[in-house]
């Protein structure tokens, strides 16, 4: 029970950290600025405009990475993933799967819980155009390091290319895993050291749900291999293997 005490303590204090990371002068400005100007739709709303903490359960055994906040979705609530169409298809998912209490995420306020599993970002901040640059990537690297010191996980799905290449990079300096870099492929599954596992995943952005490149069975077959993983150690049925 400390440890468990000892975990919350510090998980809470990583979230006050990370919203009050200044690193990005561009990035800060960015949120700053979308807060004010704000979308037509959420004209009376009170946008968040800072940096997008951690959010789920700390003693998840799934830990999922995405991009970075979108601009008026997580920087206006405050919450990873909440208020934006993705955020819409990642919680479907999470709760048809058993990590979530609900499938809905309206508002920071909506009574979502996240059993058995955490949401990051590879940058906290909302980027213009969704595109942050190296930099501030590299800035950002230091909250996914501690995200990972203070959680159980063992599987980590990485939502999109810079979230998989930002996984990939931390698992590597851990030495986790080495040889060639796996190239990244929705379903992918790739083995590192201590029975963990990096899945990957298309992001559930719009430009790839709106086409047809990410579909709800595509997405439901990722979290079903998430809980495999979880529960057993050994790879599921829709494996992809890596090069």
């Amino acid at each position: 029970m400390p440890a468990r005490r000892s975990r919350s303590a510090d998980w809470e204090s990583l979230n006050r950290s990370i919203v009050r990371c200044q690193r990005c002068p561009r990035l800060r400005e960015y949120c700053r600025q979308v807060a004010v100007e704000k979308r037509a739709a959420f004209r009376d709303c009170t946008y968040w405009g800072k940096p997008v903490p951690n959010f789920g359960d700390r003693d998840g055994r799934l830990l999922i990475v995405g991009l970075a906040p979108a601009a008026h979705g997580a920087n206006r609530t405050g919450r990873m993933f909440t208020g934006d169409r993705s955020g819409d298809w990642l919680y479907r998912a999470l709760y048809k799967a058993g990590f979530a209490n609900q499938a809905d995420s309206r508002d920071a306020d909506d009574g979502l819980r996240l059993m058995d599993c955490a949401i990051t970002a590879a940058v906290h901040c909302a980027p213009p155009g969704n595109k942050p640059l190296t930099e501030e990537s590299a800035q950002c690297h230091g909250w996914l390091e501690r995200t990972i010191d203070g959680m159980p996980a063992v599987v980590f799905l990485a939502l999109g290319q810079i979230a998989w290449r930002a996984t990939l990079a931390e698992a590597r300096r851990r030495g986790w895993y080495e040889g060639r870099v796996p190239k990244f492929a929705h379903a992918a599954q790739v083995p590192l050291a201590g029975g963990r596992w990096l899945l990957g995943s298309y992001h559930p952005s719009q430009q790839n749900t709106f086409t047809g490149v990410l579909t709800e069975p595509m997405f439901d077959r990722v979290f079903r291999a998430a809980r495999r993983l979880i529960a057993s150690g050994q790879p599921g049925g829709d494996q992809v293997g890596c090069p």
